[in-house]
C-alpha cells in the first residue's frame, strides 16, 4: 500500500515538472534540464507502480514479468535521465 502512494506520488510529481516545464530549486540543480527531472521522477514511480501491482497478482509469472519491467523502466531512468555529477571539485 506504501509503495504505490509513494509511486503514485513520485509519477505526479514528474508529471508536474513535464507539464509546467520546471523543477524545484535543488532538483533543478542536480539534472541538465526540467525535462530530465520530470522523467526521471516519472520512471520511477511508474515502476514502482508496476512493481507494487505485481506483487498483488495471483500468479508468479505476471509477478515476474511485473518485476522485469519494474527494473527495465528503472534502468531507462538511470542510463537516460540520471541526474549529474558534481564533477571535480575545486579548492579556491
Amino acid at each position: 500500500m506504501l509503495g504505490g502512494v509513494l509511486g503514485l506520488a513520485l509519477f505526479v510529481f514528474g508529471m508536474r515538472m513535464l507539464v509546467r516545464d520546471e523543477a524545484p530549486g535543488m532538483i533543478a540543480h542536480s539534472f541538465r534540464s526540467a525535462r530530465d527531472a520530470g522523467y526521471y521522477h516519472l520512471l520511477f514511480g511508474l515502476a514502482l507502480l508496476i512493481y507494487v501491482g505485481g506483487l498483488h497478482l495471483n500468479t508468479a509469472v505476471a509477478g515476474q514479468a511485473a518485476a522485469v519491467i519494474a527494473v527495465l523502466l528503472v534502468g531507462i531512468a538511470l542510463v537516460r535521465f540520471r541526474p549529474r555529477g558534481r564533477g571535480p571539485t575545486r579548492k579556491a
